[in-house]
């Protein structure tokens, strides 16, 4: 295992073989979300794109009490309505990145998950969350409204019943809650997450890189446009990977009946 803070950055980064795990460090402050690490979650996440190494990320908070616990209050106390649109803007592009990585992200939801950090695990192609953890967005009680994609992401992962509860009571629910409502997929023991998480992480990193990387952008596609048109881009890309070696070597291993190799190409 290897790892690494960017420079100046509260984000460290630990490679575990082809998983990456990328770490929101500000545990003193909840590992809460401030225009700083908005910008080095984004060059983190562009640096695991860029690497052909990394075949899979896992996304988490430092210490034991927080995935993120929103947004700094501190620092969007001061804003003006321009800057406070610019802030959202921000956050948004930085979790659309996320959302748009041809790599499968896992958030690896270790506390509280609290407005922005919602949002954040929300982007994030599949959610692990501990049985202790809590997951909300309590905006409405600071006289806000989610900023970052909450209002979209929730629609589409909780439908709108559940995403009024949320946004607007803004009490917290608990992990088997959320995954009852479809927010994360899976719930399992504090001690047990890290462990569990990676070793789902390691499963990706396993799978054909651009077979999954297919899977990511149909979904992507048909989640924002019609029917038709999501069955036509997925035809598309189901036809072009059968110009792909990996196709090839899983197929052939599938009927040879050994394990596949592949190796992205």
């Amino acid at each position: 295992m290897s790892e690494a803070t960017l420079p100046d950055t509260p984000v460290n980064i630990a490679d575990h073989g082809a998983v990456r795990l990328i770490t929101v460090n500000r545990p003193d402050k909840l590992n809460a979300l401030n225009a700083a690490t908005l910008d080095a979650l984004d060059a983190a996440f562009a640096a695991a794109a860029d690497d052909a190494g990394v075949r899979a990320v896992v996304l988490t908070g430092a210490g034991s009490k927080a995935f993120v616990a929103g947004a700094d209050i501190a620092e969007m106390n001061t804003l003006s309505p321009v800057q406070g649109r610019d802030f959202s803007l921000r956050g948004q592009r930085m979790m659309r990145r996320v959302e748009k990585l041809s790599k499968p992200v896992i958030a690896m939801v270790n506390g509280f998950a609290l407005g922005g950090g919602l949002e954040l695990a929300m982007c994030c192609h599949l959610r692990i969350a501990a049985d202790t953890a809590k997951l909300g967005q309590p905006e409405i009680n600071l006289g806000l409204i989610p900023g970052f994609g909450g209002t979209q992401r929730l629609l589409r992962l909780a439908g709108r019943a559940a995403t009024l509860e949320l946004c607007l009571l803004g009490a917290p629910i608990d992990a088997r809650r959320a995954h009852e409502l479809g927010i994360v997929n899976r719930v399992v023991a504090t001690a047990e997450l890290q462990a569990e998480t990676l070793k789902l992480a390691a499963q990706l990193a396993d799978s054909a890189p651009l077979a999954l990387r297919g899977a990511l952008d149909c979904i992507n596609v048909g989640g924002e446009c019609g029917i038709e048109e999501g069955l036509e881009y997925e035809a598309a890309q189901f036809g072009l990977m059968f110009a792909t070696e990996d196709m090839r070597e899983g197929t052939g291993a599938f009927l040879e009946r050994r394990k596949p190799t592949f190796k992205g190409a």
